[in-house]
This record gives C-alpha cells, structure tokens and sequence, in this order.
C-alpha cells in the first residue's frame, strides 16, 4: 500500500502532462537535428510515401556545381544567406496575395522547405496549417545549429526532381546524363524551374512556362553570382 501510495504521489497532474510532452518533443527534435547535422537522412516521409518508389544518390557540397546552389537561391530564395530562416517581406506578400483570393502561394525559404522536407511532412489543405508550428521550429533548430551550408547541402539532396526522383544527383543522372558535379548554368536552371512541380514538370526539352522560367532563372544566376548572393554558403 505504501509503494502504491508513493507512486501516486509521484504521478504528474493531468494539466502538466503537456508540458512533459512539450519537453520531451524540444529535446528529440533537437537531438534529430544534432545527428543530421553530420549524418545525412536516409529517408523522409516525403520519400516513404512515394509509390514511385526512390531514386537518390547523396552526394556532399563539394561535388555539386556551383550553378545549381546560384540556380537555386535565384529561384527559390534570393535572400538565402542575409535571413535568419524567415522572409518576412514574402511572407507577408504571400499572405495579401492568398488574401485578394487569388492563386495560393507560399513564402517559404529554403531553410524552411528543408525543415518540412526532412522533418515533417507535405500535406494539403488543413494539414498544410498544421504543419507551420513544427516547422518554424525546425527551421529555427537548423539555422542555429547546422548553418546556411549545411542546409543548403540536405537541401539539394532531399528536394524531389522528379517522379520518384530525390536530390540534384539523381535528377541531373536522369536528366542529363551526367552528375551534379557537371551542371551547366542551362542545366542548372531547368533542374531549379521544376523544383515546384517536379511530377509535372520537365528538365529536358521544357515548353511553355517551364522552358521561359528556366530562361529567367539562367539569367539571374550571373547575378547570384555578381552579387555573391552565394557567399554564405562557401565560408
């Protein structure tokens, strides 16, 4: 009796259990972070839920052209390496635009689209809404701890490039013929103008707004690369 007296003494109240949740969540999520940050992920759940199977190929930093770090930060996010995770002025477009009830966009980052990539999920409609908290989080853990080249490196690695295609390496291999490492600046470009839609759009021989959003990009690479819009990622 005494024994069960005591343990019931030492059973928490129901209204603290969450923060005993909400301790345990911090201290795995940042333990995953930790170990990611010099253990690439073997698998998402982007990639699990895929029924087209998985395609990928890890390949570091330094084996990836530099064109496709340029193409991607002209592409996806031109302030890659001056935030702190959060584009606060797209954020804030976004929402007036998704407000005037036109076309739904985003404002993520490329901190924020590896955070969700890596740690959370895809998601559609409510679940989409869901997923923010966590993902501001994860976006926080990994601008603090892993850095702008880290990031950049899973990010390259873990974007989808196509159907049931993960990362540059397997997207330039099955577009081009050729590694990540050999990337042209037109190379480069088609693979970054896809990252959107990549189930929907293609590398070779793009048409319409897929081979004009190339085009774009491939010029805005020479001002990543004037403007040293990259810097951060090569320190």
């Amino acid at each position: 009796m005494a024994t069960k007296s005591r343990a019931t003494k030492r059973k928490l109240p129901w209204y603290l259990r969450p923060f005993k949740w909400l301790l345990w969540f911090i201290l795995l999520s940042v333990l995953w972070v930790l170990v990611y940050a010099v253990v690439p992920p073997p698998v998402t759940f982007t990639m699990l839920a895929d029924s087209n199977g998985i395609t990928k190929d890890w390949t570091g930093l330094s084996r990836i052209d530099r064109n496709m770090v340029r193409a991607v930060i002209a592409a996806e996010d031109g302030k890659f390496c001056s935030h702190d995770g959060f584009d606060r002025e797209a954020i804030e477009q976004a929402i007036e635009r998704n407000a005037k009830g036109k076309k739904l966009r985003g404002g993520s980052t490329v901190s924020q689209q590896t955070a969700k990539n890596v740690f959370l999920w895809q998601g559609s409609g409510w679940t989409r809404y869901v997923r923010k908290v966590p993902e501001i989080w994860f976006t926080f853990l990994i601008e603090k701890i892993w850095g702008k080249r880290r990031i950049m490196e899973v990010y390259l690695n873990v974007a989808e490039t196509g159907i049931g295609t993960y990362g540059v390496e397997a997207g330039a291999q099955r577009y081009f013929g050729h590694g990540a490492g050999k990337l042209t600046p037109a190379e480069a470009a088609r693979l970054a103008a896809i990252l959107p839609l990549p189930k929907k759009r293609e590398a070779v021989s793009p048409s319409g707004f897929t081979r004009r959003y190339g085009n774009t990009i491939r010029a805005r690479i020479g001002a990543v690369r004037r403007d040293g819009l990259d810097a951060c990622v090569y320190q």
